[in-house]
């Protein structure tokens, strides 16, 4: 029981089973990151760039009611620039290294992979070797490329790079017809951004402007597309890596339809979510269900201080408090009453002999989000094939898992972890988006999500979004340091106030300043 499992493992943590559903042993994963069988390595469970981002009427809406009401061409556009079905499976990737689209940069056209993430702006690749990377941008080969000389920095949680700011011509090669000019960051330097083994080399962020680094005045890819292709302002994403590992080889696949909805990839109805700003796709989460049972948290815990749709976070993230009361509340519903902690934190792997099907032993788990009528409601729902996640297999006839949720400091962020359950689309003429039933999501066959309502919402306050929002740690301290200093300022007025006209002049007379002297003037020095 403490035989070394792979080259990179330092210890094997066995659990015998006693009863019926135990795993048989736990693996760590951060100590020393292990090795799949083929010697790659096996990426933590964290967000790929950590981070420090449907309502129906009530009943739902149909494809087709939609179309005729938003004028979108759900199949194809006539004219040849928009055609969906040429979108389809335009994506590679897995939940645990992210999904990307094949991009052609500059001309001579240079072929990347890009990360698709809608939880950022910016639309940055390699523009320099990297020892982790087998490409990048070279600008100095694009006779197109021209340099805007602006230098752009980004920082995470975990990582951060810094590029330079230029445009070039760009070519989807499934996507619409035609080049176009974008606005693109050459990152010259970074550090803990490029994942070792991924197989992309930049991200596209589908974010809003209001995210884009340096300033909003950037503009975006998508934005650039809308306004230079003339397409809709809509796209939709599905991810087709649903009970497949998060370490395979990058080929799972996946749609990224730029302009519109594309039928064949969904079942059912879409229901609709708004939009509470547009920054991130920020949406309002009213409660959450661990096996039918509502947490019973108050709602504002839930978006504490955002709750965001993420397709470059990898995971399920949930804030600390709502997180532990999942947790909590999977182990009393699960079939598995002794676990090791390290698998809830994200610090081990547990592993089944492979005849063994463990998603058996756990709960689904739903998500309640407000419908576009307010006083109406709808839940997604996620089985466990979605949120224990497939690692890979060893020589002993086991395959080991990975928890595909975790704690958040400052985000309850909707993830790949359940993305990969839905066709997901994000309406920006109708600020709001959209969850339908995934056709690919499915594990032999049988279906590993689900999506119903609508529910009435008596039982949750009017709005579980908090009106005053910091969205990031340093704003906390600015806003306190200058709270106090005007309680200051204002406690020094109130007592030259109180004190006697004489005392006053006394300290006029002594060049002490006070109201005689410009305060105004001082500072403005």
């Amino acid at each position: 029981m403490g035989r070394s499992l792979a080259a990179g493992c330092l210890l094997l943590l066995v659990a015998v089973a006693a009863g019926q559903g135990r795993a048989p042993f736990s693996l760590p994963l951060r100590v020393s990151p292990p090795s799949a069988p083929d010697g790659s390595l096996v990426p933590v469970p964290v967000a790929l760039k950590p981070r420090g981002g449907g309502n129906g009427t009530g009943t739902g809406s149909s494809p087709e009611l939609q179309q005729e009401a938003e004028g979108l061409a759900l199949a194809s556009d006539p004219s040849g620039a928009v055609n969906f079905v040429a979108m389809v499976d335009n994506l590679q990737g897995d939940s645990g290294r992210g999904y990307y689209l094949e991009l052609l940069l500059g001309t001579p056209p240079q072929k990347l992979n890009i990360l698709v993430d809608t939880g950022s702006s910016n639309f940055a690749v390699a523009g320099a070797p990297n020892a982790d990377l087998t490409s990048y941008f070279n600008t100095k080969e694009s006779s197109t490329y021209k340099l805007l000389g602006t230098v752009v920095t980004v920082k995470y949680t975990q990582g951060s790079w810094i590029g330079t700011l230029g445009t070039d011509v760009v070519t989807i090669p499934k996507g619409i017809n035609g080049t176009f000019t974008i606005n693109i960051v050459a990152i010259s330097e970074s550090e803990n951004f490029f994942l070792k083994g991924v197989q992309w080399h930049g991200i596209l962020g589908l974010a809003y402007d209001a995210l884009a680094k340096p300033s909003s005045s950037v503009e975006t890819f998508f934005d650039s597309l809308v306004n230079q292709a003339n397409i809709p302002n809509i796209f939709s994403l599905q991810m087709c890596g649903a009970g497949l590992p998060v370490t395979g080889t990058g080929t799972n696949g996946g749609s990224l339809v730029l302009g519109g909805i594309e039928p064949s990839l969904y079942k059912g109805e879409i229901w609709y979510t708004p939009v509470e700003k547009e920054w991130y796709y920020q949406v309002e989460i009213l409660k959450l269900e661990v096996g039918g049972e509502n947490l019973n948290l108050d709602c504002k815990e839930y978006n504490s201080d955002k709750a965001i749709v993420d397709s470059g976070t990898t995971l399920l993230r949930l804030p600390e408090k709502v997180f532990s009361a999942v947790v909590g509340a999977i182990i009393q519903k699960s079939l598995i009453q002794e676990f090791s902690s390290g698998f809830w934190s994200g610090v081990q792997l547990a592993c089944w002999a492979k005849s063994e099907q463990p998603w058996t032993f756990f709960p689904e788990i739903s998500i309640y989000l407000r419908d576009e009528n307010s006083s109406r409601s709808f839940r997604i729902t996620i089985f466990p094939q979605l949120y224990i996640q497939p690692a890979f297999e060893t020589s002993q006839n086991l395959r080991c898992y990975r928890f595909g949720i975790s704690s958040s400091t400052n985000a309850l962020v909707i993830g790949a972890t359940v993305m990969e359950g839905f066709y997901v689309i994000f309406d920006r003429t109708q600020k709001r988006v959209g969850f339908a039933l995934s056709t690919c999501a499915e594990v032999g066959g049988s279906p590993v999500s689900g999506i119903d309502g609508p529910f009435e919402t008596t039982d949750v306050a009017s709005t579980c979004v908090s009106t005053i929002s910091f969205h990031e740690p340093l704003l906390w301290i600015v806003s306190y340091a200058l709270m106090s200093f005007c309680g200051l300022v204002l406690l020094v007025l109130i007592v030259l106030l109180l004190l006697p006209a004489r005392c006053r002049r006394h300290y006029s007379d002594n060049g002490i300043v006070n109201d005689e002297s410009s305060l105004v003037r001082h500072r403005w020095k």
